[in-house]
């Protein structure tokens, strides 16, 4: 789901309006419907707006998390390990240029990841 689906969708659950939606926010009637006839996004400075609105957080909005049912949360069967955290801790004890050097290794193995995968299949 867009961003926009998402609000149409919230607000069928609450049985809002368009005109309910614009009263709340401020945003014209003739916007919303823009956003569910053309399948566009509201702009930036409205979402905060919109959120306080349909009494949701702009995570929610955002990512569906707890309002789509398509949402799937890849963190969810995460377990942190004590060999996690030790890492964490050498991350965090880095310098400004100690870590672009360890995120600019990171990228370079994902890439190297990446082209062993292609030339492998």
């Amino acid at each position: 789901m867009i961003i926009s689906e998402r609000i149409f969708y919230i607000m069928e659950q609450k049985n809002m309006s368009q005109l309910e939606l614009s009263r709340r926010t401020g945003i014209a009637t003739s916007n919303i419907s823009d956003w569910k006839k053309k399948k566009t996004n509201p702009k930036a400075d409205c979402l905060l707006s919109i959120c306080d609105a349909l009494d949701i957080t702009p995570e929610q909005l955002l990512t569906g998390k707890g309002i789509d049912p398509e949402y799937k949360d890849t963190d969810k069967d995460y377990e942190v390990t004590r060999s996690d955290i030790k890492i964490l801790k050498q991350i965090h004890s880095l310098g400004d240029e100690q870590y672009k050097r360890l995120m600019a290794y990171m990228k370079a193995l994902q890439k190297l990841e990446q082209m062993e995968s292609i030339v492998g299949e």
